[in-house]
């Protein structure tokens, strides 16, 4: 029967000392919330998409996908406010309309900013936040509803045109400072667009027109939401 013996190197290497296990890093501990509150973030930007599907080269705002994000921070308990970042063209009307009413109604305090461009369906949303800023560079383009494709020329066209114009009217009108008169001034005039009709309106002009509460950036848009948040 053989027997191993074993080597002078083993006998060595059974003498050594064994190192210590390394060290474990430390699990990170878990954030701590704010005091001040918790704030959801709603980013709409490029084109508001409604029922009819964009090109793919186009940036866009799906408007099915921000509905439950909104149901879901007016659900939450742990959401204590809603800030929304704007820089969007416009797009569909009914889809911009429909975000902008859930907003008005979350039923938490709510601080919009537009940072590029509140163009279009773009304003409605702009000022269904309880508050509202417009960064100084940032600009909002104010025009009637319009429609691409094919129409029918008759009376009744131009009466649906009326009444979805007078719905977005009414609510710009109900959740901002402006007058009726002086916004249908603004999307009627012929002066102040390259092409067609409407009015461009940067930063400072959007705060003086009553359309947008005051100018700013980030730190104030989070500030003012903070206030409300303290306040409930």
């Amino acid at each position: 029967m053989d027997i191993n013996m074993p080597t002078e190197q083993e006998n060595e290497d059974e003498q050594k000392p064994q190192a210590p296990p390394a060290p474990q890093p430390e699990a990170m501990p878990p954030p701590k919330p704010n005091p001040r509150g918790v704030i959801q973030i709603l980013t709409i930007i490029g084109q508001i998409e409604g029922h009819v599907l964009m090109p793919p080269t186009n940036k866009t705002t799906k408007y099915e996908n921000v509905i439950p994000q909104l149901v879901a921070c007016a659900e939450s308990t742990e959401v204590d406010g809603l800030l929304v970042l704007l820089n969007t063209m416009g797009g569909d009307v009914e889809a911009g309309l429909a975000l902008a009413e859930l907003i008005a109604h979350l039923g938490k305090p709510s601080v919009s900013l537009v940072i590029g461009g509140g163009h279009s369906i773009g304003v409605p949303l702009a000022v269904s936040a309880k508050y509202s800023f417009i960064a100084p560079s940032a600009t909002m383009t104010i025009h009637p509803v319009r429609m691409n494709g094919t129409l029918v020329g008759a009376p009744q066209t131009y009466e649906y045109f009326n009444k979805t114009q007078e719905r977005v009217q009414d609510f710009i009108t109900e959740h901002s400072k402006i007058s009726r008169d002086r916004l249908n001034s603004l999307m009627m005039d012929t002066q102040t667009m390259a092409q067609d009709v409407g009015t461009i309106l940067i930063g400072e002009e959007a705060v003086s027109e009553g359309i947008i509460d005051a100018t700013g950036g980030l730190h104030d848009a989070m500030e003012k939401l903070y206030e409300f948040i303290g306040k409930m």
